[in-house]
């Protein structure tokens, strides 16, 4: 929870306990435009608003107006402008809350985009199930027996080998995202050898 930044994106709002941690111990929330909304129902307030703005009712445009950095170029979606906006700034230790859960081609895009935004930032995204990393290199990650692992290669050339995990992969080629799914770990941790990449990792949460 030592995060400092969150970037709250206007998906499925948090319900779970671990991410509604981050939201509430954060230093900073950057909304993505209309998810301003939801934090205020929530109780929070922003800390910045970035966007089109274009779904911003004008109660909120009255009250934070100061707090409201409009992006007009349509060739990003909201949640890159933010994290750009957070770059800009020095804001390079990102959590990412509420980019899931609405609708399936926003979850798919907003996750494949993690691994741009880890080249200029430190950046996670956490959901209601899990976190989700963007790896650009071999890592080893801490774990813990029989949490849950899946692996989504971007690059379909790109060999992996996994060491620590339930099914290991040997120098495997990713070339469909089913393949290195719903793996486990075997113990405390995990490593993940590949050059290329890059790869994207979900880690499930503790039942």
């Amino acid at each position: 929870m030592e995060r400092n930044t969150v970037i709250l994106a206007d998906g499925l709002f948090p319900s779970h306990e671990i991410p509604l941690g981050y939201l509430r111990s954060a230093e900073r929330i950057v909304c993505c435009d209309g998810a301003a909304k939801s934090l205020l129902d929530f109780g929070l307030e922003p800390f910045a608003i970035v966007g089109d703005c274009d779904s911003l009712s004008p109660e909120i445009v009255e009250k934070y107006g100061e707090r409201i950095f409009r992006v007009e170029e349509q060739e990003t979606n909201d949640l890159t402008k933010s994290v750009n906006w957070c770059v800009e700034r020095n804001y390079r230790d990102l959590v990412i809350l509420g980019a899931t859960g609405k609708r399936e081609d926003h979850t798919l895009g907003n996750i494949s985009l993690l691994a741009e935004y880890a080249r200029k930032a430190e950046v996670i995204m956490v959901t209601d199930t899990g976190f989700i990393y963007p790896v650009l290199e071999t890592s080893e990650f801490k774990s813990f027996p029989g949490q849950y692992i899946s692996i989504f290669s971007l690059d379909p050339e790109t060999e992996v080998t996994s060491y620590g995990l339930k099914y290991p992969l040997n120098r495997r080629k990713l070339r469909n995202w089913w393949e290195a799914t719903l793996n486990e770990c075997d113990g405390r941790s995990f490593r993940l050898e590949f050059t290329g990449g890059p790869l994207i990792l979900f880690m499930k949460f503790r039942e």
